[in-house]
């Protein structure tokens, strides 16, 4: 059947008494008829049928008659049927339609239950440069899904300087109420908060938790001691756990003691216990301290309170943090496990004790052999650690894993030719990179590319083998950023070669 046919055939099926086929004959006519028969489909977009509505509303989309469908798409997005709502919208955005009744529709579906709608309606304000109705999108940020009000967000900030938009996103900053208000103060610039002090003192109560949270951060970012007086007011009056939690991390990271009671009070709680055992943490009294050390051991908090205990005892660097935690650094609960390697991680950044430096070197490196779901976290806290590397360098070449051993190459130092020990490591880079595991060999091309950076040579004989299998691995690896680094190790020793 020709083209000619067919269209002739959508034509007496439009006309006919069947719903469906009326639907199919629109739809059909709008991926193969030509711009003159937008008058037809105009038609069919009057059908009492809401199927057939929405087959015209697709039709006169895929048609491409831009102006003949400008009115009719208009109207079908105000229809009373939501699927030929969604039809005529895509329909208008994917046509480019544009002026004010347009706009007016896409703000209009803003409202819509249905979130493609919101989202497309949003995609089509966007599309035509113009915020709609200024009130209407500044709602849209209180939306619960984070596809609408992040795409609202987005919108308001490129029109943040229309007049209607900055005064509609100010009055919802005064005003407004729940997740729109919140939001709208997490998006002003700090210029725009000067004159709401008052406002934010007054957010501190507001029904909403975002909103006494938002107001709170804000409070302290514009600094004052009756900020901070006003929070810790606040936190003792909190009900709510997330917000409570958020609270005790703002005050609790500024050491203010007045945060004591309410963490301790909180520190039961499964939502809030992790923010509490930190603001204990940042307290630092005796009465945080010995209340952080009993939590490491008390069973019947969840293993992420017990953790972020963990993490706050290794913080304070106490003198009796590295015996703490290291017995629990096997313990069965693998949050709390994390944890206490955090912790020691910690320790090992602000400076451990002479004594201290062996056994955390020791348990550290044991736990490392062992793998497990933390072995890059294990490796984090090992950095550094120079007592640790001769068990790393063992791991490097032994090790069963080779999560493991890529952790322990990247551990090794590759950054002073003059240390004897270094030379060895460069060896052990070179007979990496033909290892089975990916990180492992990924681990060796950076060693490499540290290794020549600092000056230092390839062992004696090795040069012409080792630029060959750089090139093999950056030119045929299935691994991407294998490439790259191995590209990169091989333009390194290029350079000192050339030099």
């Amino acid at each position: 059947m020709t083209a000619e046919h067919q269209i002739a055939h959508f034509l007496r099926e439009l006309a006919g008494a069947d719903a469906p086929r009326r639907a199919a004959a629109a739809k059909g006519l709008g991926a193969i008829g030509r711009a003159g028969h937008a008058t037809t489909l105009a038609r069919a977009a009057e059908d009492r049928d809401p199927a057939v509505r929405a087959a015209a509303a697709h039709g006169l989309g895929r048609l491409g008659a831009r102006e003949a469908g400008r009115d009719p798409l208009v109207k079908l997005m105000h229809d009373q049927d939501r699927d030929v709502r969604r039809r005529a919208l895509l329909a208008a955005v994917r046509l480019g339609l544009d002026g004010a009744a347009v706009t007016e529709a896409f703000a209009r579906l803003l409202g819509e239950p249905d979130r493609h709608l919101r989202i497309n309606a949003l995609a089509g304000l966007d599309t035509l440069g113009a915020p709609g109705d200024a009130s209407t999108l500044v709602a849209a940020l209180g939306d619960a899904d984070a596809a609408v009000w992040g795409r609202a967000s987005s919108l308001l900030y490129r029109f943040r300087d229309d007049p209607a938009v900055r005064a509609e996103v100010m009055r919802t900053a005064r005003e407004g109420t729940g997740a729109a208000r919140a939001r709208v103060l997490v998006m002003l610039p700090d210029r725009c908060i000067e004159g709401l002090h008052a406002v934010l003192l007054d957010g501190l109560r507001d029904p909403s938790p975002q909103v006494r949270v938002e107001a709170a951060r804000r409070l302290l970012k514009a600094g004052g001691g009756a900020a901070v007086d006003a929070l810790a007011t606040a936190l003792d009056d909190e009900s709510d756990p997330e917000a409570a939690g958020r609270l005790l991390i703002m005050l609790g990271a500024r050491g203010d003691r007045r945060a004591t009671g309410p963490a301790l009070r909180w520190l039961n709680h499964p939502d809030a216990g992790p923010r509490a055992a930190f603001a204990l943490g940042g307290i630092g009294t005796e009465t945080a301290a010995e209340r952080l050390r009993t939590a490491l051991d008390e069973r019947t908090l969840p293993g992420p309170t017990r953790a972020a205990a963990a993490r706050a005892v290794g913080k304070s660097g106490a003198w009796d943090a590295v015996w703490l935690l290291l017995p629990l650094l096997d313990d069965a609960d693998a949050e709390l496990r994390a944890g206490v390697v955090d912790g020691l991680g910690a320790l090992t950044d602000v400076g451990l004790r002479l004594w201290e430096r062996h056994p955390v070197a020791w348990a550290l490196t044991a736990h490392l052999a062992a793998g497990g779901d933390d072995v890059w976290r294990t490796r984090n806290a090992l950095a550094g650690l120079t007592q640790a590397l001769p068990a790393v360098r063992r791991l490097a070449g032994r090790a069963d894993s080779g999560e493991v051993r890529a952790a322990a190459l990247s551990l090794l130092d590759a950054d002073d030719p003059s240390d004897g020990r270094a030379r060895g490591d460069v060896r052990r880079f070179v007979e990496a990179l033909d290892d089975p595991h990916e990180a492992v060999r990924y681990h060796a091309a950076l060693g490499l590319t540290r290794w020549t950076a600092a000056g230092g040579e390839l062992p004696a004989g090795s040069g012409g083998e080792v630029r060959d299998r750089l090139a093999r691995l950056g030119a045929a690896d299935p691994s991407r950023r294998l490439r790259q680094a191995a590209t990169e190790a091989l333009e390194a020793l290029g350079r000192v070669t050339d030099a």
